[in-house]
């Protein structure tokens, strides 16, 4: 039988919390990205709600193999 990983719910933790931080951020920009214009902000949050993407990657990668590179 194989035993479970603990790097699994460490990992789903690490992202919640990856998604709070960056959530907090975006939000507490918000009062000075709100005064842009509207397309300015549209590239804006855009560009917000990708980038929290970027460090998935190597996180998965860790949980399903204990490296940070596949």
């Amino acid at each position: 039988m194989i035993e479970p990983s603990w790097r699994k719910p460490v990992g789903i933790f690490l992202i919640l919390l990856i998604i709070f931080i960056w959530a907090v951020i975006v939000a507490t920009a918000s009062p000075w990205i709100g005064q842009l214009h509207m397309l300015v902000q549209a590239v804006i949050y855009t560009i917000a709600g990708i980038v929290w993407i970027l460090p998935l990657k190597p996180l998965l990668a860790w949980m399903e193999t204990g490296r940070w590179r596949a």
